[in-house]
Formats: structure tokens, C-alpha cells, sequence
């Protein structure tokens, strides 16, 4: 018997203890995150190898008067997969439909999407990883040979009928290159990652949002919001929002950097951009396990958090930031980590070189 899927999570996890940090989108985001999304490539900060490369592959494909090659986006959710996405299409002059893996239950849902397209459109998909065994079948036929075959009856007298599908381009986005299968994967001739921002290229996402917001931000203010801001733009985004409440009621309506300094203090967000549930993860990996190696499942339960929470919102933070190690065995608090909550390393952990 399949196992029950799960509902999409295209909306902030609710369990997540702090949604501010979280890098899902809150339900009532959608519409500002369109808002503030780039236009085209000159207009999209960051992720520069990665962007380089597809302003030749689109330019190429517009040239030639072609469909762009699949493409594959990868990496922690908030860092642009979309907006690229929405980009792409529009750099190629064609339409873009957005779909989830979660929202395509049967082939049919699939079908109505590839039968739409006009020559050249963009079908994106998000979540790909969760899509059905039996969609994903269904969508290689599509991408490989640019047919569908539709049965139109089963039993004895079942027969299927071939149909076309215009030539187009699908982009897939996913947290989870893990989970992908090889054979969808490797239909996928571009496939780039996207990694976590700098504070310097957040610094400049802030400013053009609070430009576009008609917000009034300090330059040190914005690193200070951009220092704290986990690496991802819709966090940066979202804390700028935040903060401009406490500099409307409590300064000027000017977000300095000493304002945002005390109101992301109040927002329980620190120097290093830990929130309660990142200090309350690695304190109990140090407290009640010695450092670890520990495996996620017995974290989740020590905690009262979900396994996917911890592995989407938490771990990718902490290991870009150093607190936190995988290892065959399980998690491991790094020296970072006892350092940070001024614990004195076990002589067993720097003698066995786990830490560094």
C-alpha cells in the first residue's frame, strides 16, 4: 500500500516555532514576494556563476529560435528558484505555467498542463521531488520525445492515443536533490545549485526593497538586517518588513543600524542570526547527547519538532554558519557550537578530531 503523501508545504511549515526565520513562504507573502521579485537578469542579485551561465544558454535558445533546455534548480528554499524561473520565461519572450509536485496527484493533472503549452512556454514545477511515481513516468515520454500517450480505456479493450506536445522547457525546483530519482534527474541537461547569500548581495536585495517599498533604510542598517538575515533574500525581506513596524512606533521611521540592532534582539534573533529554535537544537545536541554523533529522528522528538522542519528551516543554517556537522553516525555539535554557549570541549572530542 503507497504511503500517504504529504501535504505541500509551498506555505510556511506551521510548525515551525519561529515563522520569521522560516524560508517558505508565509501564506500572506505570495503577493509581496511578487512585488519585490526581479524583472530580468540585470535586475537579480547573487547566485552570479549560475546566472551568467543561463543569460548565454537563453540567449542561445533565442538565437537558434529554440525551447531552452530542462533545467534543474536545487538548493535551500528562499534563495531565488522562482523568481529564475519566472525570469527565464520572460527573457524568452513565452508564457510560464506554475504547478507543484504536490498539487499533480494523477496524470491527468500533468496532461492538462503539457496540452496548454504553446511553443516554447515554460512549465515549472515546484517541489519536484514530490511528485507521484506515476506523474513522473508519465512526464519523460514529454521531455525526452515531446508525446503524451493517453490510454483512453483499460481491460481487454484498452487502447492509448498519441499526442504531441509543442517543444518547451521545464524547470524544476527542489530542497531535495536527494529524493529526485536518477532517471528524472538526468533528464535535466542544465542543473545548477543555488547557495546561500553573502551580506554585501543581501545588503543590496534590502535596498532595492526598501526602495520599492518606500521604506527609509540606513546603509548600516541594511548590513546589520543582512548579517542576521540567514543567507536567504525572502528572510532579509521579511525582517525589513518587521523592522520598518518598530521604526515607525519607536524612532523616526528611519531603520538605523541601532534600531535594528534592538528590535531583531526583541524579534529573539542574535548577533550571529540564531533564533530560540537554532540555540534550543545545538543545546540539546550538547546537553543531552555530549555533542553528539545523534540522529534527526531522536533531535525531532527531544525537541517537539517535526524531522522536516528541522532538516528545511534549521540544519541548512547551521551548517552553512558551522554549528552543526553531518556524519555517518549522525548530527555532531562542532567547536563553533561549544564555544558559542561558552562550553568547555570534552578532551575525548579533540582527541577523536570530530570538531574540526
Amino acid at each position: 500500500m503507497a504511503k500517504p503523501r504529504k501535504p505541500s508545504s509551498a506555505v510556511a511549515n506551521p510548525g515551525a516555532a519561529n515563522p520569521i526565520v522560516d524560508p517558505l513562504p508565509l501564506p500572506d507573502e505570495r503577493r509581496l514576494d511578487a512585488s519585490l521579485r526581479p524583472r530580468s537578469f540585470s535586475e537579480y542579485v547573487g547566485q552570479r556563476a549560475v546566472v551568467e551561465k543561463l543569460r548565454v544558454y537563453v540567449a542561445a535558445a533565442r538565437k537558434r529560435n529554440e525551447a531552452l533546455d530542462h533545467c534543474l534548480f536545487s538548493g535551500p528554499p528562499g534563495l531565488g528558484k522562482t523568481s529564475l524561473a519566472h525570469i527565464i520565461a520572460t527573457e524568452l519572450g513565452v508564457g510560464l505555467h506554475v504547478t507543484s509536485g504536490p498539487a499533480i496527484e494523477k496524470k491527468g493533472d500533468l496532461a492538462g498542463f503539457l496540452t496548454n503549452l504553446a511553443p516554447g512556454d515554460v512549465l515549472f514545477i515546484d517541489e519536484i521531488h514530490r511528485l507521484s511515481a506515476a506523474a513522473e513516468e508519465y512526464l519523460y515520454p514529454a521531455m525526452e520525445d515531446l508525446v503524451l500517450d493517453i490510454a483512453l480505456d483499460s481491460g481487454p479493450h484498452g487502447r492509448t492515443i498519441r499526442i504531441d506536445v509543442p517543444p518547451f522547457t521545464l524547470i524544476g525546483a527542489t530542497t531535495r536533490t536527494g529524493l529526485l530519482t536518477s532517471p528524472l534527474r538526468d533528464r535535466f541537461q542544465i542543473q545548477e545549485r543555488l547557495d546561500f547569500y553573502e551580506t554585501d548581495e543581501l545588503g543590496l536585495i534590502l535596498r532595492r526593497s526598501a526602495s520599492l517599498l518606500g521604506i527609509e533604510l540606513d546603509p548600516r542598517g541594511a548590513e546589520e538586517i543582512a548579517r542576521r538575515a540567514r543567507g536567504t533574500p525572502r528572510i532579509a525581506n521579511r525582517l525589513l518588513r518587521r523592522l520598518r513596524d518598530f521604526a515607525e512606533v519607536e524612532a523616526d521611521g528611519c531603520i538605523t543600524r541601532e534600531l535594528a540592532d534592538r528590535s531583531l534582539l526583541k524579534l529573539e534573533i542574535d548577533a550571529l542570526g540564531l533564533d530560540p529554535m537554532d540555540r534550543k537544537i545545538l543545546k540539546t545536541i550538547l546537553d543531552k547527547f555530549g555533542g553528539g554523533p545523534v540522529g534527526i529522528e531522536t533531535i525531532a522528538a527531544s525537541i517537539g519538532e517535526e524531522r522536516d522542519t528541522l532538516e528545511d528551516v534549521y540544519e541548512p543554517f547551521l551548517l552553512q554558519m558551522g554549528f552543526l556537522q553531518r556524519t555517518p553516525r549522525g548530527r555532531v555539535a562542532t567547536a563553533r557550537a561549544y564555544q558559542h554557549f561558552k562550553i568547555k570541549i570534552p578532551s575525548n572530542k579533540t582527541d577523536q578530531g570530530e570538531l574540526w
